[in-house]
């Protein structure tokens, strides 16, 4: 995964900070915004790590920080509820116009009543996933309460929520009350995954109750077990950004991978040098992966490296050969590993007695057996690894043919 730094202007001019976290191929299928929780922001080290998760489902996740909050421009009591789905519409229409209309919106906490809300505004979000969200935006008021009456004789005070300070004025208070959430759910007609802990302390489960029931079909629920609200447990993160990354796919077009024409060959790769640095793409007729490099040399490290799949195919076609062998000859092999080094070694070091002394291409096999085997049958395994295909070509004496293509 990658992350690329934005700064996104909202309906007020204020920046808002985002990262827009990317596939490791740089492509994604689908895009998806993730708002964060009240007081919280997009760094929290749960919207990463169900970011990072859902890009492995092929999405492109904006996460930000709404106004007042993290690094994002302006103050805290701009970011009352309707700011915070104005910020929500403010993305959108930045991914529209920079990279692709996001179809996925997904909400932690009061985050999750905001897309509920933005999702009914926008027609291109076709599936809204909550986790810990509330019922009612008003729920959240409790955090506040102590300043409300303050709030009616100053105009403006500073409160404590969550062991921090913040400054609330009276319309962040009042607008917390203008909005009917029941009825946007009730209405909201789109696929609606609602995920929560039914012990969470913050937003109790009968919201999840609430919402569920207020929600037409196709909606579905999953229970987040023991999870805390914050999922400040990096397993109930990624369980919930695998599990929404699964669940949308029902209710997406599966968009096949964009296929590079191997022109009858067995393999293309292709690197667009003005976008990708180097990252390539690599496709057969049915399967398509990425090579990189390791940023110590300037890369990425979005791939494996070439010589990571140079070593890749003959560690694979290792242990498909014994597999083959010990099968034909009814052996107990349970399992096999083949742990492969490439490296550049002198050949003194190899004690290979030359003529000119060089380095030289090596590359270390090391095998690992599990199974009811003697010590004849792994000794003769042994053998057989070094008569597989992949090895054999490279012991041999290799042609390649290099030719121009017109284009």
């Amino acid at each position: 995964m990658s992350s690329i730094k934005l700064n996104i202007k909202n309906k007020k001019g204020h920046k808002l900070q985002a990262y827009l976290e990317l596939p490791v191929d740089q492509k994604p299928h689908y895009y998806a915004i993730f708002a964060h929780c009240f007081t919280c922001s997009s760094t929290l080290g749960a919207v990463r790590n169900i970011s990072k998760s859902l890009t492995s489902h092929g999405f492109g996740v904006l996460r930000f920080d709404f106004t007042g909050l993290g690094r994002s421009e302006g103050e805290f009591s701009e970011s009352h509820f309707s700011a915070n789905v104005d910020d929500l519409l403010a993305v959108n229409e930045y991914l529209k116009a920079h990279y692709k209309a996001p179809s996925l919106l997904v909400g932690h906490s009061l985050g999750g009543a905001a897309v509920i809300v933005a999702a009914s505004k926008l027609e291109n979000i076709k599936a809204v996933a909550t986790v810990g969200a509330p019922a009612s935006v008003s729920h959240v008021t409790h955090l506040f309460s102590h300043g409300i009456e303050e709030v009616k004789q100053k105009g403006e005070v500073e409160v404590n929520i969550g062991g921090r300070p913040f400054k609330i004025n009276e319309e962040f208070v009042q607008d917390f009350g203008k909005i009917d959430l029941p009825e946007i759910t009730k209405n909201l007609r789109k696929p609606l995954l609602i995920m929560h802990a039914p012990f969470d302390r913050v937003v109790g489960i009968e919201n999840a109750h609430k919402l569920y029931h207020d929600a037409h079909h196709p909606k579905s629920f999953v229970s987040l077990d023991d999870a805390d609200h914050l999922l400040s447990n990096v397993k109930d993160s990624r369980y919930v950004g695998n599990m929404i990354g699964t669940w949308v796919q029902r209710y997406f077009e599966t968009e096949d991978n964009t296929m590079l024409d191997t022109k009858g060959e067995q393999l293309v790769a292709h690197l667009n040098l003005v976008e990708d640095n180097f990252t390539t793409s690599i496709q057969t007729k049915k399967h398509n992966f990425v090579a990189d490099e390791p940023a110590s040399i300037g890369g990425d490290d979005f791939g494996p490296s070439p010589y990571d799949y140079l070593s890749a195919g003959l560690a694979a076609c290792t242990v498909m050969t014994l597999k083959m062998y010990a099968q034909r000859k009814k052996w107990d092999l349970q399992e096999v590993y083949a742990y492969i080094t490439y490296s550049k070694k002198h050949s003194d070091d190899l004690l290979l007695d030359l003529d000119k002394p060089t380095r030289i291409d090596h590359l270390q096999k090391r095998l690992k057996f599990i199974g009811n085997l003697d010590e004849q049958q792994k000794t003769r395994l042994k053998e057989i690894a070094s008569k597989c295909p992949v090895h054999k070509t490279l012991q041999s004496e290799v042609i390649i043919e290099t030719e121009l293509i017109n284009s």
